[in-house]
Parts: C-alpha cells; structure tokens; sequence
C-alpha cells in the first residue's frame, strides 16, 4: 500500500482528495492536516510514501514547507497542487525538490495517476510544464526578470501586487516587518521598478496577479 498524507487548509478540498484517492486499491490515506504546524506533528506520528501538499499553506509556503520535509523526511515523495497557474510555481517547485506538482483544476484521474508515479519514484509532471523545463533549459536567453527572484521575493511580489500592506505580508508569511522591506526593496532593484504601483502593474502585465 502506498500511504498518503494530505495537508491543505481546505477542508472541502482535502474531502475531495481523499475520496478521489480512496478509489485506488493501492493507496491508504494516513492522515490530514490543515496547516505546517498540523502537518508537522501528523509526519512525526504517521509514516507515509507520499505527501499530497498544498503550496498555500497557512503559517509558512508550501515550497518552505517542501524544503523542511525534504530535509527532515527524505525518503518522502511530495507532489504539489496548487490553484496557481503552472508557469507561476511549478518550476519552482521542481527546483524545491518536489516530485511532481498538479493544478487543482485537473482531472480526477490524474491524482491517482500522479500519486503512483512519484510512489515509484519518478517525476510527475503535465505536457506543458515539461515544455516550460526544456525551454527554461535550452534558452539562450535570460527569461523573465521574475524568474529570477528568489522564493520570497516572488511571494512578497504577488501579496504586493494583490495590494496588501507589509504588516500584512509579513503576518501572512511569517516573518518581521522589517524582513519584508528587506525583500520589497531586493524586488523593486532586481525588476528596476520604484513602487508598489509600479510591483502591481509589473504583475498584472505578467499575468502575475491572483
């Protein structure tokens, strides 16, 4: 049996995981969680093959929360699903050491397709992000000037772009106001911007915005 856990901060969603997952005869649903600290005491108290993760979580990201489980519990496949567009997190996430990353809107049967793949070991991943990594790894050019934001930058970039103040920004990821300005100001040098009209109009021009 592989066993699986899902952490996602949606209890409807998790109910639907679990049905969808339920259906395959080869997976065990071990437990759920709705937020890090949850999905931290639940992977102390339950072994599991997979994590089902979402990249939303609340009290620290999903790709945060990938890089601790990485080091704490290598043997542990996660597969990200996010409501996020594929180009906006999935080669991040891949970076990350994710295993496979699926959007919310797929396809029921595409679950289980996923969980068994990166159960075996192996990257599970749709046709157009494997077309988004091999013209990342062939280009020539630099790409996008967001590509290269790190992974807080890029977040604080979208929760300024959605128009929330920096105490807010650093409630919601955890960290000290002052540490927020620090990333807004290493956004705005790296993209050449001066404010945070300038961060939402990048964004919405990027297909960025939420």
């Amino acid at each position: 049996m592989i066993r699986v856990l899902i952490a996602d901060d949606h209890a409807i969603v998790r109910k639907g995981m679990v049905q969808i997952a339920s259906e395959s005869r080869e997976i065990e649903i071990r437990g759920e969680a709705k937020d890090y600290g949850s999905l931290m005491k639940l992977m102390r108290e339950q072994e599991c093959d997979v994590l089902l993760l979402d990249i939303s979580m609340p009290g620290k990201n999903g790709i945060d929360v990938l890089k601790v489980v990485k080091e704490s519990y290598a043997k542990t496949r996660v597969l990200i699903l996010s409501m996020y567009p594929e180009d906006q997190y999935a080669i991040r996430a891949l970076k990350a050491g994710a295993h496979g990353y699926l959007t919310k809107d797929s396809a029921p049967e595409r679950l289980v397709e996923a969980i068994l793949a990166v159960s075996q070991g192996k990257k599970y991943i749709t046709p157009s992000v494997a077309e988004m990594l091999a013209t990342h790894l062939t280009s020539d050019t630099e790409g996008e000037a967001h590509e290269h934001l790190s992974d807080r930058e890029f977040q604080t970039l979208k929760l300024i772009a959605s128009g929330k103040q920096l105490s807010q920004i650093a409630e919601e990821l955890v960290l000290s106001p002052k540490t927020v300005s620090v990333y807004r100001a290493r956004v705005l040098e790296k993209l050449q911007l001066r404010n945070n009209a300038d961060i939402a109009h990048y964004a919405f021009k990027h297909g960025l915005m939420e």
